[in-house]
């Protein structure tokens, strides 16, 4: 099991570091990091974990990560491994706060700059137009070198601080109470419930899974993922169900029993409670664009 607290990829001789990921599948091992993270999906779906919240990712989808902030990037793929064509694959962008120097970041020109930092400790969703956007940008940070790099960068944080179509993803109180040995427990839950989170899950399984009592795992997983398990795994099901009614255009009642729920109505109800739209409203909205 990989340590959740992963060094920093970026060395004493750069100012950030960029990489273009091409796997089966995305890192599968809840983490974090004391950098700050842009990373942008070009294939692949799955399910995203950012702090305490858990959405489905497509291409397309971009995230900026503050420091220390656990994330995870679930890919759903399962096809031939040696089909590279359906590989995961995406940019990842690591910097630190001096990227940009103490002394310019305190100043009146940065305070935007300064906002967007603060805002990324919850980490931020960006809206797929402003995503489009930025995308060039992001690839050309692939292929320049020097300053000319650096300024990309400042360019794209510059974009991000006054766009207007983004959302914060993490709750305002959530903090990262995980410790490097919490994690392996953590990456076992969340690797058991996405396997299985079509069928009914116990907690009573899970504590034995974890070595700790019922109880004691409730009040563990509580802590940890700042929600109870029922919560977890309907946020689980509810974003497999999105899914499946734009990607698999299933009717309702089809995503819900093939997402896990065993009765329509609760399916709506839990729908209406995560999105804060009906099933139908979500499926029209996603299919009118």
């Amino acid at each position: 099991m990989k340590s959740a607290l992963q060094k920093s990829p970026i060395p004493n001789t750069h100012a950030f570091v960029v990489k273009l990921l091409k796997e089966p599948v995305f890192d599968t091992n809840w983490h974090f990091h004391s950098e700050y993270q842009l990373f942008l999906v070009l294939n692949g779906s799955g399910t995203r974990f950012i702090g305490d919240t858990i959405a489905p990712f497509v291409a397309g989808d971009f995230t900026l990560t503050g420091p220390n902030l656990p994330h995870l990037w679930k890919s759903d793929y399962k096809g031939d491994i040696k089909n590279r064509n359906n590989w995961s694959e995406g940019i990842v962008v690591y910097f630190n706060e001096n990227l940009i120097g103490e002394n310019l970041l305190q100043k009146e020109e940065s305070i935007k700059i300064r906002q967007l930092f603060k805002n990324s400790l919850r980490g931020i969703f960006v809206d797929s137009n402003t995503s489009k956007s930025i995308q060039q940008s992001l690839l050309n940070l692939l292929k320049f070198e020097g300053f000319e790099a650096v300024l990309e960068l400042l360019k794209i944080l510059n974009w991000l601080s006054k766009s207007k179509e983004t959302k914060l993803l993490a709750s305002p109180g959530y903090t990262n109470t995980l410790k490097v040995g919490d994690t392996a427990r953590m990456n076992k839950v969340y690797a058991y419930t996405m396997k299985h989170f079509k069928n009914k899950i116990t907690v009573g399984y899970l504590a034995e899974l974890t070595n700790m009592t019922p109880t004691s795992f409730s009040r563990y997983f509580k802590t940890h993922a700042n929600k109870t398990f029922s919560d977890f795994i309907s946020e689980i099901r509810i974003g497999h169900a999105c899914k499946l009614l734009i990607e698999k255009k299933m009717n309702i009642s089809e995503a819900a029993f093939n997402s896990g729920f065993q009765t329509v109505s609760n399916f709506n109800r839990q729908f209406k409670k995560i999105t804060k739209r009906t099933p139908m409203v979500y499926k029209k909205a996603y299919l009118a664009k």
